[in-house]
């Protein structure tokens, strides 16, 4: 899952990332309002982190701009303002959660946890498509109930083309998706093949045969 934490108090950032990076999240981090901006702009996350307060801009005002241009990213405001104003304004604008500073870490993972359920997993920790079934909190994958063993990277291709079935995705979203603003320093998408050849081979070998789709010169989908 791929997270986004826009906050400008630097030990705080540092301390969210390392702990989500731990949890096997790809976490991209922002200090301003320009820089989030940016960020939540050029690329599509399962769940952004947002401080109200930020150099050069209000979270809330990031928000805004975030719905106004159809971005569906999952939003958990983190705040120290502990004030009902701004928790009523947070969610009307959007969020999807509110939490006031300080908290435990544990708990903004739950919180987040909880977010993903409910965008991707109808409150349940599982994601079902066809025969095919993902445990968010397990993290193993299954097919007509045979047990699939993938590699992170095989993993985290395959949830993004869960969240995303029935849709055709690039090779460059697939890229960014795994490797994040590390996208840019690659020298070709070819790992992507490589990728997409080995899941399909993966789930033929357990009766999906047909259920990993490439479309020529756009890119793939899941789809029946």
């Amino acid at each position: 899952m791929k997270l986004l934490i826009i906050e400008d108090e630097d030990s705080l950032l540092r301390s969210i990332t390392d702990y989500f990076t731990q949890e096997d999240f790809l976490c991209e981090a922002a200090s301003t309002y320009l820089e989030g901006i940016q960020k939540a702009t050029d690329f599509q996350y399962d769940c952004i982190i947002l401080d109200i307060n930020l150099p050069g801009g209000s979270g809330l005002q990031l928000l805004e701009y975030l719905r106004k241009n159809k971005k569906a990213d999952g939003v958990i405001i983190i705040s120290a303002r502990n004030s009902l104003d701004d928790k009523i304004a947070g969610l009307d604008l959007g969020a999807d959660d509110y939490l006031t500073k300080p908290f435990h870490l544990s708990e903004l993972y739950s919180r987040v946890k909880a977010l993903l359920r409910r965008k991707y997993a109808s409150n349940s920790n599982v994601i079902e498509f066809n025969q095919l079934k993902l445990d968010l909190l397990l993290k193993t994958v299954t097919y007509s109930g045979q047990s699939l063993l993938l590699t992170k990277n095989e993993y985290e291709l395959l949830l993004f083309l869960l969240t995303n079935k029935n849709r055709v995705v690039s090779r460059q979203a697939i890229a960014e998706h795994i490797y994040g603003e590390q996208t840019d320093n690659l020298a070709s998408f070819d790992f992507v093949y490589s990728h997409i050849k080995n899941l399909k081979r993966k789930l033929k070998d357990k009766g999906g045969d047909d259920l990993l789709q490439t479309v020529y010169g756009l890119g793939y989908k899941l789809s029946v």
